[in-house]
C-alpha cells in the first residue's frame, strides 16, 4: 500500500515538472527583461569601480585626514 502511494506521488511530480518545462519552452520571450537588467547592473558596477580606481588616492587621503 505504501509503495503504490509513493509511486503515485512520483508520477504526479514528474507530470507537473514536465508540464512546467513544456510551458517554459513554449514561452520563448521569457527572461529577456531580466537579462537586460543584469547587464545594466554590471555596467553600473564597472563604472563605479572605474571611478573608485581613478579617485582612490584622493579618497584615501581624505579618510586618513579625518581625526577623531
Amino acid at each position: 500500500m505504501r509503495l503504490s502511494w509513493l509511486l503515485t506521488q512520483l508520477i504526479l511530480l514528474r507530470a507537473s515538472v514536465a508540464d512546467r518545462i513544456r510551458r517554459l519552452r513554449a514561452d520563448g520571450d521569457r527572461g529577456s527583461e531580466t537579462t537586460e537588467k543584469v547587464m545594466w547592473i554590471a555596467l553600473l558596477v564597472t563604472l563605479v569601480l572605474a571611478v573608485y580606481g581613478i579617485f582612490r588616492s584622493k579618497i584615501l587621503s581624505k579618510i586618513n585626514g579625518i581625526s577623531l
